[in-house]
């Protein structure tokens, strides 16, 4: 199956040498090796686009005769392409399409009959990332000598040039089979998924996968995860159990308790099992209890050697978006997506609101301390949004009462303590925008639709678990000392990667991606 059904590239600095206001046909230069990339994308039926800034023409630089011909000799050269959008304004102008905003992106989303989640945006700078995070969609940084370190470091993912960033879109692809589906009958599935209430939530597109074939689908998981396990469509039962492999506050491991696994997983009755896991966790242990309860296929990834303990052993590629890279393993155990499926985030039915809008929801918290907004900057943007006009509900949960009432402050409504997961998806459906950090009501936001900007520790790396197929804005220093380093405590005195937020800056993302909402 295709994950994406178009890839949208800028003009200037990705698809030809950047030429300043060019109005000039003679003077278009592919990028070096472009044609052939892009031939390789036509072939596999991807539709291509063009989305390029052009101020030149707002600013009399040239023409709009000039430009139509400039863009005939882009075509002449490396097209056909799909769908051209331009736009001619300057950054005074205001006008929604100009990148960073995300205009562009939806008009050729909507040209070629498809929406931005389902395309992939090539660009050279950070606009255009800011762009297709903005639109929803999944963005590839090719860096040139002007492109920016931070903007590099921001990027979901990036690319030596056109001919790698073709290459990374089309193993993406290739990691989801569509395949026919394994010859005997599952009746009962065990999908395993024991993390939190976000790594739960990630991994729904998949489970409905699995669903979309099997008579019976059971999840095993954390307590951690249980209240996420219960939104998700698709799941018939779920067995909670705490694995000390895999609990961060992991109890001993002792002979007792591993036999009552045992004896619970094989009361289960499953035909099968498909083990998903983080990308630094291990499916053996796991698998090795499984076999003892008699499940006679089980399908993981695992680039340790699993000897007689996996029946298909599948392998991701650092980098690939946490829900891709669960799709890709259900669709290698022969569970591919049914039709029609559009691989969002999901949950079996969004409660009603328990507020009345329009209100923005800020969430301070995070159950990994290291990725939680310093307190003093969350209460400084919660004063900044109600400045520019915004009700702000402050959530959180019992335990962080104190830390939301602080946040709240007198500027916001404090929420703390007051919704279990459930209530809280309701909360947030109705929300113009949330604010919060790479934690568990980020994923739950991308679940019921809402645009969320990300306050993003890079602690882990952005492109795997940023929120999926929702509108964003990540906001945080992406290249702090802590990245990649999966710390739980900030290693970093002062918390810099969070605490040099600018509350302006929380303000614009929220007003750009509430106002899309709204359009």
């Amino acid at each position: 199956m295709n994950v994406y059904d178009a890839v949208l590239f800028d003009r200037d600095g990705t698809l030809i040498a950047d030429v300043p206001y060019n109005g000039d046909p003679a003077l278009v230069r592919p990028m070096p090796g472009a044609r052939a990339a892009l031939e390789r994308l036509r072939a596999t039926g991807l539709r291509l686009g063009v989305v390029t800034n052009q101020s030149g023409l707002a600013a009399g630089r040239f023409t709009a005769e000039q430009l139509r011909l400039v863009n005939a000799r882009v075509d002449e050269l490396l097209g056909p392409f799909d769908t051209w959008q331009v736009c001619p304004h300057a950054d005074a102008d205001g006008c929604p399409c100009r990148k960073p905003r995300p205009g562009l992106i939806h008009a050729a989303a909507a040209a070629l009959r498809t929406t931005p989640e389902r395309c992939v945006v090539v660009g050279d700078i950070g606009r255009d990332m800011a762009a297709a995070l903005a639109a929803g969609a999944a963005g590839i940084l090719v860096p040139t000598p002007v492109t920016r370190p931070a903007e590099v470091a921001a990027a979901p993912a990036v690319a030596a040039d056109l001919r790698d960033a073709v290459e990374l879109i089309l193993r993406r692809d290739e990691l989801h089979p569509t395949g026919v589906r394994h010859p005997h009958t599952a009746a009962t599935v065990l999908v395993v998924r024991p993390d939190s209430a976000g790594d739960v939530l990630v991994t729904g597109p998949a489970i409905r996968a699995v669903a979309a074939a099997a008579g019976r689908v059971v999840l095993l998981c954390g307590p951690r995860g249980r209240a996420a396990a219960e939104l998700l469509p698709g799941v018939d039962e779920v067995v909670e159990w705490r694995l000390p492999w895999i609990d961060p506050a992991p109890d001993p491991v002792d002979r007792a308790g591993t036999d009552a696994l045992v004896a619970r997983l094989a009361a289960v009755g499953a035909d099968e099992a498909v083990v998903f896991t983080s990308f630094h966790q291990s499916p053996l242990p796991t698998a090795l209890l499984l076999r003892l309860a008699g499940v006679e296929r089980i399908s993981a990834i695992s680039d340790d050697y699993p000897g007689s303990l996996l029946d298909v052993r599948h392998r991701v590629p650092p980098g690939v978006a946490e829900a891709e890279r669960a799709l890709s393993l259900a669709a290698a155990a022969g569970f591919p997506p049914p039709p029609g499926d559009d691989l969002r985030l999901r949950i079996r039915q969004v409660p009603a609101a328990p507020e009345p809008g329009p209100f923005v929801v800020m969430h301070p918290g995070a159950s990994v301390p290291a990725r939680a907004c310093p307190p003093d900057v969350s209460a400084r943007i919660v004063a900044a949004l109600a400045a520019a006009g915004h009700r702000v509900l402050v959530t959180g949960s019992a335990a962080e009462r104190e830390l939301t009432a602080g946040v709240a402050g007198g500027h916001g409504v404090d929420l703390g303590g007051a919704f279990a997961l459930a209530g809280l998806a309701g909360l947030l459906a109705a929300a113009d925008c949330v604010v919060v950090g790479n934690t568990g009501p980020a994923h739950l936001a991308a679940a019921v639709g809402t645009p969320v900007v990300s306050l993003y520790a890079p602690t882990v790396p952005f492109g795997q678990w940023a929120p999926y197929r929702v509108p964003l804005a990540r906001l945080g220093d992406a290249a702090a000392h802590c990245r990649d380093s999966r710390a739980v405590i900030c290693p970093v005195g002062g918390h810099p990667c969070l605490a040099g937020v600018d509350p302006a800056a929380v303000v614009d993302a929220v007003e750009l991606l509430s106002a899309r909402r709204h359009a």
